[in-house]
């Protein structure tokens, strides 16, 4: 199976999973961990462009699980993180992994944070090693196996 079926398989799987889950998504931690994920995600490679920015609007909202919030209240805190991370990356990574740990005693909000990350990553067909790096890094600030996810 070729690398684009294989990330576009994942993707789909871990999305599956999400709607699974998504009347346990509900809390407000859960919606900050998230948007916190893509912000990391989207930064990931130390730029923001564009297509990044409209891959996570729309994922925003199209997402089933995160239609449990207001959009605008999403890309509010997206915005957010994004401009701690584009301030100075290296510190504000470490604020916004924080935000993705408060979820770190809900295993369920827990997993489906680092899911939402692999959706995001995923999104252009093009899973790349900064973006897995961030994921992973994720993972760890949730107490979570990276293995788990194949990381």
């Amino acid at each position: 199976m070729a690398l684009w079926d294989r990330i576009k398989d994942s993707a789909q799987t871990m999305q599956s999973q999400l709607v699974a889950t998504k009347n346990e998504l509900k809390s407000g931690a859960f919606r900050d961990a998230s948007m916190a994920m893509c912000a990391l995600v989207a930064a990931a490679d130390g730029t923001i462009d564009p297509s990044e920015r409209r891959r996570v609007a729309q994922l925003i909202a199209s997402n089933e699980v995160l239609q449990n919030f207001a959009a605008d209240d999403l890309q509010r805190r997206f915005d957010g993180y994004l401009d701690k991370l584009t301030a100075d990356f290296d510190f504000g990574k470490v604020s916004v992994l924080q935000e993705v740990g408060k979820v770190k005693k809900k295993p369920t909000e827990a997993r489906a944070v680092i899911q939402i990350g692999i959706v995001i990553g995923g999104a252009d067909g093009n899973f790349d090693k900064t973006e897995q790096a961030v994921v992973r890094e994720a993972c760890f600030a949730l107490g979570v196996a990276p293995a788990e996810f194949d990381l």
